[in-house]
């Protein structure tokens, strides 16, 4: 008996064992299957969302064949994309400038629609309330810029007061706003304007204006593309880049303003190296130490949020320096798209120095962007990796340069045809490179040792085909002119020092410091409405090292026209000079910067 239920206990025990283990197995069965349900669910929304953007890019591109074939049977195909045009209430009344004595023309707005039915005048009507609001909180800060750049001469007590610096931060203030909205590379339709290094040339800046865009460049079709370096080495940086910033502010959908190495602290600040040609030196001789600090550090505020590069039509990569070398690696051992390597580049970036946001892999993208150069033919067999293309730049510093490969690569991976770049001076305003393959343009024809046979030039990007526009050297100077010029005969001592202070007589050795009473009474009379504390966010400075070092960096590789014999002996306590200024601004209540409200003229 007692056998007998041992072995019914061990058959009911294996019985619930084995039911208990099928039970198990069942669930987890279920839990997998439940699994392999939502899988199923996910891929069939994913099939579901790919299926109706194919028919909707389907439905696209039979709109697109049916337009075409009806403009072919019009006699005439079109492969631009369509755009929307909007109405202007305006229109513009052009005329010869009465102002000066050099033949200028100017355009005025004026109203149209005056004899239109009553429904049309309603809406031109509706249209000029909301253009004119937008147009008069800007047009007279630019107007008054304008009226400047137009006749230098005219305007001497404007351009040394502390108006000129209230005006040029009120301005700066606006255009902060629009640099740090746009993306870190710029897309742009042809026809468009590439320009290159300005370095403060007036004259030259003038030539364009004058020739260029006649008309100003709201009547000029096309798109307009700097590609940086607007400071330093020119005697009228202040007034280049307050002309440049109230185009970029009057029309930031046609003027694209992008960075150059020269616009950073760590170059523009380096008063031991370029002296009375610093863009630093000149704010602090203009308006004196502390309110040419602020000017100097509230534009270069504005630098920081310069786009790095531009795309034409899809086409021509535009940038200051080169080709960035490549940072986003993939697991098949591809590197990932270059222009996006840029795009992820913070919008706000110190470079050099850096900012303590910026990490390295991309504070390196940005420095490739505004310091490379393409290689030399001795380079390219000597120093060019021949796997990457890239090698060290005879500029030092860690700096780098892009040869015959890394050009084919970065165009071939993008579908480009040209790389359009600035950075190294050239006398023939416009140099081409690696096969036809990369354009060199330099927009100013002064300090960079290329002689009198210099010339400044640009390049007109006319749909499919590439004009090159260059001032000649016999073009005659109108508004800057040399100390020994007949032009200057009739003026005054006391006229050609106060011209020699703004760069507008040249080769004059002399400073005249002047009584700064006036100007700081000026400044003191400053309405306390605009001295509030300004709720702008401020970023630090990271400490670390720039991976391009500027001190031990020369202006331009050697055969380029410029020494590179640099004494560095003093470039530490500059450095420090600009930290100590940086600190004070920075633990300031803000007290004599302007607020956001009152940058609203």
């Amino acid at each position: 008996m007692s056998s007998m239920a041992n072995s019914h206990n061990e058959a009911r025990n294996r019985r619930s064992l084995s039911i208990s283990n099928s039970q198990v197995i069942e669930a987890r069965t279920k839990a997998i299957l439940r699994e392999k349900d939502s899988h199923i669910v996910q891929l069939q929304k994913e099939v579901a969302a790919l299926t109706n953007k194919l028919a909707k890019q389907h439905k696209l591109f039979l709109q697109s064949q049916n337009h075409n074939a009806s403009a072919a049977s019009s006699g005439f195909t079109n492969h631009t994309p369509k755009r929307r045009h909007h109405l202007s209430p305006f229109g513009n009344v052009v005329q010869s400038s009465t102002d000066s004595d050099y033949g200028t023309l100017k355009h005025e707005r004026s109203r149209m629609g005056r004899n239109a039915s009553i429904a049309t005048a309603h809406e031109l009507n509706t249209l000029y309330y909301k253009e004119e609001t937008r147009h008069n909180s800007n047009k007279e800060i630019v107007h008054r810029i304008l009226d400047m750049f137009q006749d230098p001469k005219s305007h001497i007590s404007y351009l040394r007061s502390m108006d000129f610096a209230k005006d040029i931060l009120r301005l700066t203030k606006k255009i902060k706003a629009i640099l740090e909205a746009e993306p870190r590379v710029a897309f742009v339709q042809s026809p468009a304007y590439v320009f290159g290094d300005i370095h403060g040339n007036l004259e030259d800046l003038h030539f364009f204006s004058d020739n260029v865009w006649r008309l100003g460049m709201a009547l000029t079709a096309g798109n307009f593309v700097f590609l940086g370096d607007y400071v330093d080495r020119g005697m009228s940086c202040l007034e280049c880049i307050a002309y440049l910033f109230s185009m970029k502010l009057l029309l930031p959908h046609k003027v694209f303003l992008l960075r150059g190495n020269h616009e950073t602290r760590d170059v523009n600040g380096w008063e031991e190296h370029y002296g009375e040609r610093s863009f630093l030196w000149q704010c602090r001789q203009r308006f004196g130490d502390d309110v040419g600090f602020k000017v100097w550090n509230t534009i270069n505020d504005a630098f920081d949020r310069m786009p790095l590069a531009a795309v034409i039509d899809q086409d021509i990569f535009c940038v200051h320096g080169g080709i960035p070398r490549p940072v986003t690696a993939h697991e098949d051992g591809t590197y990932g798209s270059r222009v996006q390597d840029i795009m992820n580049v913070p919008r706000v970036a110190g470079i050099n120095p850096p900012l303590e946001f910026e990490d390295e892999k991309h504070q390196q993208v940005a420095s490739d962007c505004i310091w490379s150069d393409p290689a030399s033919e001795e380079q390219e067999l000597k120093s060019v990796d021949p796997e990457s293309g890239y090698g060290e730049s005879l500029r030092g510093g860690g700096a780098i340069c892009f040869g015959h490969k890394a050009v084919k690569d970065f165009l071939s991976q993008h579908g480009f045809s040209y790389i359009m770049r600035a950075h190294e001076a050239h006398a023939d305003g416009v140099a081409v490179s690696k096969g036809g393959k990369v354009f060199t343009i330099f927009s100013t024809s002064k300090d960079h040792n290329q002689g009198r046979e210099a010339m400044a030039g640009c390049i007109l990007v006319d749909f499919e085909n590439l004009q090159v526009i260059n001032r000649s050297p016999a073009y005659k100077n109108v508004y800057v002119h040399r100390r020994d010029s007949v032009s200057i005969a009739k003026l005054s001592e006391q006229e050609i020092e106060e011209r020699t202070r703004l760069g507008l007589i040249t080769e004059s050795t002399s400073h005249d410091n002047g009584d700064d009473s006036e100007e700081e009474e000026a400044w003191e009379s400053y309405d306390e409405e605009e001295e509030e504390s300004s709720e702008e966010e401020h970023y630090a400075f990271s400490g670390r090292k720039s991976s391009v070092d500027p001190t031990h960096c020369i202006s331009s590789p050697p055969g380029h026209g410029m020494s590179g014999s640099f004494d560095f002996s003093n470039v530490t306590s500059n450095r420090n000079k600009i930290q100590r200024d940086l600190q004070r601004i920075s633990e300031d209540d803000e007290d004599t910067l302007l607020d956001d409200d009152s940058m609203d003229l």
